[in-house]
């Protein structure tokens, strides 16, 4: 391993949980020394990840880590939700989904059958485009700079798709967030997309895909969803929390599948070592079990909440290496 350790960063998706994942980055950010001790070659995300992923990348290739803190607590609090009417809007969308994930029938309404302009989309990209400069990504965007991925699904070819460094548009991140039952799939590139929590949750293997010097020594995954689970789901409350978790974590444990597999090549020498080498993994999780009704709570104080686990988490983190 070089002096300076590589490291790629992976965000989970989960909706308004991933306001975990900004307390962590910036807990991260804060408590590592990236000029000298450790370097970014990439960062990726999914979802609400994605508006992480891309935060943390557009502040550090446009400044440094204190920009790029600064972005990723302002736009959890612009997300937050704003105002009275916002404010009871997001307590009718939390009790709807508590309701409806303890199996009571409610009726269905598709996001195409509502007129008007999707106002919760545009409000996502006028917070995004008041943070990030998109027409400016592609300028950032070198070989010595971090790599940034965008996870989606092409839901026209059925497969996952990821956007890249220049091709990561405000467009992409929309698609990346674009929950089915609440928005309109995305058309990009004559097809259309949805969220990234059906595809890669975090993209892993774009970050891997790096030229021998910008190879991850590590990889540290930002996880959302709990891992594991004591006991048995018995109640509809509990079945559709572990419905959502599993579904969640099978596409990451797929892709982290592909990393060991590498590692063990290299070992026995499959590999040859003087082109590939070993990517110690790292999971960020954060340890703590929230109802997934709440994934679409944007209270401030729960968001608020969630920042605070988040940077707690990161501490631990960096006193643990």
């Amino acid at each position: 391993m070089s002096e300076t350790t590589k490291v790629a960063i992976a965000c989970q998706g989960g909706g308004s949980h991933t306001a975990f994942t900004s307390g962590v980055l910036q807990g991260l950010l804060e408590g590592f020394e990236w000029e000298t001790g450790y370097e970014l070659v990439g960062i990726s995300g999914a979802s609400g990840g994605a508006f992480n992923a891309l935060a943390a990348w557009y502040g550090l290739v446009t400044g440094d880590a204190g920009k790029a803190i600064t972005i990723l607590d302002s736009l959890w609090g612009d997300l937050s939700a704003d105002g009275y009417s916002d404010r009871l809007l997001n307590s009718w969308v939390r009790t709807f989904n508590r309701i409806e994930a303890t199996g009571l029938p409610l009726p269905k309404v598709s996001p195409y059958q509502i007129p008007g302009d999707e106002m919760g989309k545009e409000r996502i990209r006028e917070v995004l485009e008041s943070h990030i400069d998109f027409e400016t990504i592609p300028e950032h965007c070198c070989h010595n700079g971090p790599k940034l991925v965008v996870g989606t699904v092409n839901i026209n070819a059925g497969v996952f798709e990821t956007f890249v460094n220049e091709d990561v548009t405000v467009e992409a991140v929309l698609a990346s967030a674009a929950v089915p039952n609440l928005f309109e799939a995305v058309e990009m590139n004559g097809h259309l997309h949805w969220d990234g929590l059906f595809s890669q949750n975090p993209p892993v293997r774009d970050l891997m895909v790096q030229p021998p010097d910008r190879k991850p020594d590590e990889l540290w995954i930002i996880q959302i969803n709990p891992q594991e689970f004591e006991g048995t789901p018995t109640s509809t409350d509990e079945i559709a929390d572990r419905r959502n978790e599993l579904s969640g974590n099978i596409s990451l444990n797929q892709e982290l599948g592909f990393v060991r597999r590498i590692n063990e090549w290299v070992e026995d020498g499959t590999l040859p070592s003087e082109n590939f080498s070993k990517t110690e993994i790292h999971r960020i999780e954060m340890g703590k079990r929230f109802h997934s009704s709440t994934k679409l709570d944007r209270d401030p104080e729960f968001i608020q909440e969630l920042l605070e686990l988040g940077r707690t988490q990161a501490d631990s983190f960096v006193e643990e290496r």
